[in-house]
């Protein structure tokens, strides 16, 4: 997992130790590997959609709220969806 990913994420979560920091990054690399499954891929510190959306999914597996994450979001992966089949410059 990306380091500057884990700090963007605490400092959004207002989070400032790093005890969580091994299960932050769990939560982040699963998350994005299930967006990436959802929309398809892209970069995340080129695409500021779909990070924000591996974000959102952290924030409520960290929550354990993650049941709740998939019709709160429906729309953005949709959208996001659309993005990347139709080829927009998102980065890879």
């Amino acid at each position: 997992m990306d380091e500057d990913l884990l700090k963007e994420f605490k400092a959004r979560m207002k989070i400032y130790h790093s005890s969580e920091d091994d299960n932050l990054k769990m939560i982040l690399a699963a998350s994005k590997e299930e967006i990436h499954t959802l929309v398809g891929s892209f970069d995340p510190k080129e695409y500021p959609r779909g990070k924000e959306l591996i974000f959102e999914r952290g924030r409520y597996a960290y929550n354990d709220q993650l049941e709740y994450f998939y019709p709160n979001f429906q729309e953005s992966i949709l959208n996001i969806s659309f993005d990347l089949m139709a080829g927009d410059d998102v980065g890879d």
